[in-house]
């Protein structure tokens, strides 16, 4: 399986649309820290995004979209001097699903957020930085266009099952950013995103991702991805963070760790789906990655 669709799949991904907002003039609107992933994408004219604690403002220009990965305050503005005003009391007077402030109609932006499941900062949000900007002349952009494009139709004329739709579209929105950030920063930081940017890292991944339950050892997925031991062994640990087995007993944990939180299947099932051979097994390594027992984990989120 794709690591990429693996992790966002696990993370149970979710987008939730906001109202657009039209502004002109001199104007600025500030708005809280956001749960989850903050996007927005510019349909027209261009402002400024301040985020606090995020270094430099980002241009953002026609066509532009940006994705605000951490819980921090940002301002969208047309300038530096204007003064801003909160967003909650903007958005309070929307009027078919669009905001107003300022004087005129000369920007137009669409957006919403991201929420994942309780993992998604150590699996995903983590390893980006905290904005990611993507230029309208962008290889994604046009398929961000796309994207954008059909969640309004969808919004306008609301078919049947339309906001599922949208919230569809929206997750291929997030995929295509992150392809794109990717591409533009392959070897930002460590982490899984990070080994997907080597071929041979990338390679024993995906083996890892596609056949979780298979007994691997580092000589197999060395075999699978046509050098040595030691080399598989050197790359992995150097772009991931640690060794190949370390990898595939986290993410075992947490493929263990999701099915726990929503399903009602036996420890010894469990077990066995994600590559242990004993209830015993998967207890003792669950507990060395969590601190925790499964029985534990599983009752705690069953009363939350």
């Amino acid at each position: 399986m794709d690591p990429l669709e693996d992790v966002l799949s696990l993370l149970d991904t979710r987008s939730h649309l906001s109202a657009g907002l039209v502004a002109g003039g001199s104007w600025a609107v500030r708005f809280e820290a956001p749960d989850g992933v903050k996007f927005n994408a510019v349909r027209r004219g261009g402002c400024r995004l301040t985020v606090a604690g995020g270094g430099e403002p980002v241009q953002l220009a026609e066509g532009d979209c940006y994705l605000l990965t951490r819980p921090l305050e940002f301002t969208l503005s047309s300038d530096a001097d204007a003064v801003p005003v909160d967003a909650g009391t903007v958005f309070a007077g929307a009027e078919n699903g669009v905001a107003h402030t300022g004087e005129g109609e000369e920007v137009l932006l669409v957006g919403g957020r991201f929420s994942f499941g309780d993992r998604a900062r150590a699996l995903l949000l983590d390893s980006l930085p905290p904005v990611v900007h993507v230029p309208a002349g962008s290889g994604e952009a046009d398929a961000l266009r796309w994207a954008l494009d059909q969640i309004d139709q969808e919004l306008r004329r609301r078919p049947m099952g339309s906001s599922l739709v949208a919230r569809h579209l929206a997750v291929v929105m997030l995929v295509h950013v992150l392809r794109l950030h990717f591409a533009r920063e392959p070897r930002t930081g460590s982490g899984w995103m990070a080994g997907l940017a080597d071929p041979v890292v990338a390679t024993a991944l995906t083996s890892m991702h596609t056949a979780p339950e298979h007994p691997w050892t580092v000589a197999e997925l060395a075999q699978v991805c046509a050098v040595s031991r030691s080399t598989l062994a050197a790359r992995f640990k150097d772009t991931v963070g640690q060794g190949p087995l370390d990898y595939l007993t986290h993410w075992r944990i947490e493929l263990a760790s999701e099915r726990l939180r929503r399903g009602t299947d036996t420890l010894a099932t469990i077990a066995g789906a994600v590559g242990y051979g004993s209830e015993s097994a998967l207890s003792s390594a669950f507990k060395r990655v969590t601190g925790t027992s499964p029985r534990a984990y599983r009752n705690r989120h069953r009363t939350g």
